[in-house]
């Protein structure tokens, strides 16, 4: 479902159904320029949400700007975005979670619609779609950002057109049992990931992009994060199902060294001799390996079962969003 709000702030906050506590978390390196803006504009929208900051390692006196605009702060010393969030995620308590970033790009208004359909639909995660102001991408991201979100809806079946937006609404039950080990920009990834291996609820919204206000520099490299949110895409695939990417890599190995053995029988046929036997060693080898390989998928497939399956009841020991563990049925 895409919504796009248009109506005042304050007839969307009128509007929001109870739901317990609000945390807005936001990560933040080097934002000293911003922090102060979308402190102010979130707290507009949404006054009843409690505003918490992870300063990662800035050393521009980030801490202190959110701190005189009444910010919690909290301090993550590990640099990197997957180190801010996972302490966000482990130190802040509520019913609702809002995660933006501190660059000032995310529009505040849409912060209501978030939190608003999380509620309405019983998800556990709803991704503002980027809708970007002409300027807002710098060149190379938005390419990478489609390519990188239609490689994780081709393997994980996740129908998300933003994968990697950093603005989102969580409930509790999604924040209390997400494992991310992830230290970067990936962490998106990790989310995305989570809610597609534990089928948990989700849904989208477009919300408006602009470009960083002057001052603000981005932290994102296009080719080395890529690369990295690339190459953890393909890890979460290994580690979700790992029968199939196992199975498949040992048929295909069983494959080539049939290949390879054809030359070797047909002449065997022929002569009755083998002269090709360090051939035939080989091949035989990787033969055996392709065996092992399928009986690792399946080892690992049992482990993940009971591993997502333990998962489920953290999971469902959560209570879910409402003053009294109420909510929408999920």
């Amino acid at each position: 479902m895409v919504l796009i709000a248009e109506d005042s702030s304050d007839q969307r906050a009128a509007e929001l159904p109870p739901h317990g506590t609000i945390a807005v978390i936001i990560p933040c390196h080097d934002e000293a320029v911003t922090i102060g803006g979308v402190i102010t504009s979130l707290r507009a929208e949404i006054p009843e949400a409690s505003i918490y900051v992870a300063d990662n390692a800035s050393t521009d006196g980030t801490a202190a700007v959110a701190r005189a605009h009444g910010a919690k702060v909290i301090i993550e010393p590990r640099l990197g975005k997957g180190y801010a969030v996972r302490r966000l995620f482990a130190d802040v308590d509520a019913d609702i979670f809002l995660l933006v970033d501190g660059d000032g790009t995310y529009d505040p208004e849409a912060a209501p619609a978030l939190i608003s359909e999380l509620v309405d639909q019983g998800a556990d995660m709803v991704v503002g779609c980027r809708q970007a102001d002409p300027g807002a991408h710098r060149r190379g991201h938005e390419a990478g950002n489609r390519m990188l979100s239609w490689t994780f809806r081709t393997l994980f079946a996740l129908h998300l057109n933003d994968t990697l937006s950093g603005y989102r609404a969580f409930s509790r039950r999604f924040v209390k049992t997400f494992p991310s080990m992830t230290a970067g920009f990936e962490v998106e990834a990790d989310m995305n990931a989570h809610a597609a291996s534990m089928h948990l609820p989700y849904a989208e919204i477009d919300v408006r992009f602009s470009e960083r206000p002057d001052g603000s520099m981005s932290k994102l490299s296009t080719f080395g994060d890529g690369w990295r949110i690339l190459r953890r895409l393909l890890r979460l695939f290994r580690d979700w199902r790992p029968l199939l990417t196992f199975s498949v890599a040992g048929l295909l190995t069983i494959l080539v060294a049939l290949g390879a053995l054809i030359p070797v029988f047909v002449e065997y046929a022929e002569t009755g001799l083998v002269e090709r036997q360090p051939t035939l060693i080989v091949a035989g080898a990787a033969i055996a390996l392709g065996f092992g390989l399928v009986a690792t998928g399946m080892i690992l497939d049992r482990i993940t079962r009971l591993r997502l399956e333990m998962a489920r009841l953290l999971y469902l020991a959560t209570p879910p969003p409402g003053p009294q563990g109420g909510g929408p049925p999920l």
